[in-house]
């Protein structure tokens, strides 16, 4: 998969789709070469998650990961604040897992 692959637009496209409908109030900002989402777009560094395309999967990434309680430990990562999972299809996510995180990151 290459960043112009349609198969990584289509699953960009889809989970950034997926955010919107979990969190509806949420607003997006271009940036880091990937797409952010926020509740608070006058504020610089609100950014609850971010979805970006790679060569070989798309990652939602969550800012205040680190917070979130995983109870099914689908976040990766290890650094004192973000936390991300990796995705080459929509179908791996785990619906109702990857929504509680994100009403949690949205809330944070």
């Amino acid at each position: 998969m290459t960043h112009t692959d349609s198969n990584a637009v289509s699953l960009t496209e889809e989970l950034e789709n997926y955010i919107q409908s979990v969190v509806p109030a949420a607003k997006t900002v271009s940036k880091y070469g990937g797409t952010l989402f926020t509740l608070k777009p006058e504020e610089t560094e609100e950014q609850f998650c971010g979805v970006f395309t790679y060569q070989k999967h798309v990652q939602i990434s969550f800012s205040k990961g680190a917070q979130l309680a995983d109870p099914t430990n689908i976040l990766s990562g290890s650094g004192k604040l973000r936390r991300h999972i990796n995705f080459t299809e929509f179908s791996e996510a785990r619906e109702q897992a990857l929504e509680e995180l994100l009403i949690q990151a949205s809330t944070l």
